[in-house]
């Protein structure tokens, strides 16, 4: 196995720092590897970050146990090769009912049945949303919204009256939108993508609990962009404007499908965003899917662009799970910042391969088994969180993070980051995380392994 170290050399860490540095590492290490018949691996090997006192924190393991570590994860990825992605991660002893357990059980077929077709008694009950142990404090510009006074409700009162063609028209009109499916909870089949049009102010949408939006394996859910002139031009700086706001929360997103849906970049097997706002609330994103390869695009359950000046998305109490993209297995975003609180990222896989950009002969992509992000200046804050299970066959199997002009920071604070393994390459000494920014991420009590 071939490793390239780059804290002795000037020449490396100058190339590190070049826009291009995946690649060409990449690149290097391959070639150096392709010579002796094993497959590369990549460490870039930071300088320890001291705490207060001085000291070396001891939550970091050495470069030596670090690559131990990646030769045994790509052991058992060769030995599993076969499976499927989210057969991976081979299973630990968990307790019951512990955040854990919520972050590791598989999750639910949900998109079988008619539009409004509620599941069999019996049947698994849906996972809880979020990390239940998370104790980081919300904002209140992060919290959930008042929906006492909707301005549309989809059905009227069954199941049968919550159908694909009522959500479409709902998000259409825009406001606060509320289901109205009966006593138990619900499957609505979309038989089309529900999309934001850019001349509505607000548009929340509350399932309460009990609605599931499925894609069926085949489309989008949810669609808001800006830029989009179908949806209409509103301002002249569609890029950077205020509205529309769009809030999804107690609600579950699954088997969204974004493959071959390639306007501004595609991804987002659930829900694409660009311009405006974004926040997610108490939801649940189950096997959703874009395309496998590129080497920047992601998102199997979010893609988000274009953030208004740069604010950032908020994703909380909410669960991400089974999802696979060729970057950005849960989430995935270009230049934007996000807020991520007590929340639960498990199995998800990032499965182009190439990195990027792209190595020559391949398509490209692999990176961020659960979080993928690139851009300039903007910041990545995860708090209270379990991030478990993940796999990226590029780069970072829990968080990948490049800010090419390195202003960009990550901050991870009482959050658990544990068996994301990376195929490729990370960042020593941060077992998951791929990172390129200013200075160091900040990791405060927090466990990485």
């Amino acid at each position: 196995m071939t490793s390239i170290d780059v804290t002795g050399n000037r020449e490396t860490s100058r190339r590190i720092r070049d826009d291009n540095s995946i690649m060409l590492i990449a690149r290097q290490n391959a070639t150096a590897a392709s010579r002796d018949g094993h497959h590369p691996v990549v460490i870039l090997e930071p300088v320890p970050s001291e705490s207060r006192n001085g000291t070396t924190s001891s939550r970091y393991r050495s470069p030596m146990r670090t690559l131990m570590g990646a030769a045994a994860a790509l052991a058992a990825l060769v030995a599993t090769a076969a499976l499927p992605a989210y057969a991976r991660a081979a299973p630990q002893p968990v307790t019951l009912g512990s955040a854990a357990h919520l972050a590791r059980a598989d999750p639910p077929s949900l998109s079988r049945g008619r539009p409004g077709h509620r599941r069999e008694p019996g049947a698994p009950p849906l996972p809880a949303a979020g990390n239940p142990a998370g104790r980081a404090p919300v904002p209140a510009a992060a919290r959930v919204a008042d929906t006492s006074r909707a301005a549309r409700v989809v059905g009227h009162g069954t199941a049968a009256s919550c159908t694909s063609r009522a959500v479409v028209a709902a998000v259409a009109a825009g406001g606060v939108i509320r289901f109205s499916c009966g006593p138990r909870p619900v499957v609505i089949r979309m038989k089309a993508t529900a999309k934001v049009r850019n001349t509505s102010r607000r548009v929340v949408l509350d399932g309460g609990g009990k609605v599931t939006l499925s894609g069926a394996g085949v489309r989008r859910i949810l669609y808001m962009d800006t830029c989009d002139p179908r949806q209409e031009w509103t301002t002249s700086h569609c890029q950077d404007q205020a509205t529309p706001q769009l809030t999804v929360q107690n609600l579950t997103f699954a088997d969204g499908n974004s493959a071959h849906q390639l306007f501004d970049g595609g991804g987002g097997g659930a829900i694409f965003a660009r311009g405006g706002r974004l926040k997610v609330v108490n939801s649940r994103f189950l096997g959703n899917r874009c395309d496998a390869t590129g080497p920047d695009l992601g998102g199997a359950a979010i893609r988000a662009l274009s953030e208004y000046r740069g604010l950032p998305v908020y994703v909380v109490h909410s669960t991400f799970r089974g999802g696979a993209c060729s970057n950005g297995g849960a989430v995935s975003s270009i230049g934007v910042s996000w807020i991520v609180l007590n929340s639960v990222m498990a199995r998800n896989s990032a499965v182009g391969w190439g990195a990027n950009p792209a190595r020559q002969a391949t398509p490209g992509g692999g990176s961020g088994g659960a979080v993928y992000t690139d851009g300039n200046q903007y910041s990545v804050q995860i708090s209270g969180t379990v991030i478990s299970g993940n796999h990226a066959r590029a780069g970072g199997g829990a968080v990948f993070f490049v800010s090419n002009d390195r202003s960009g920071t990550l901050r991870i604070a009482h959050s658990e980051l544990r068996h994301n393994p990376s195929a490729g390459f990370f960042t020593a000494g941060y077992p998951g995380i791929f990172f390129l920014g200013r200075g160091h991420p900040v990791i405060i009590d927090s466990s990485l392994s």
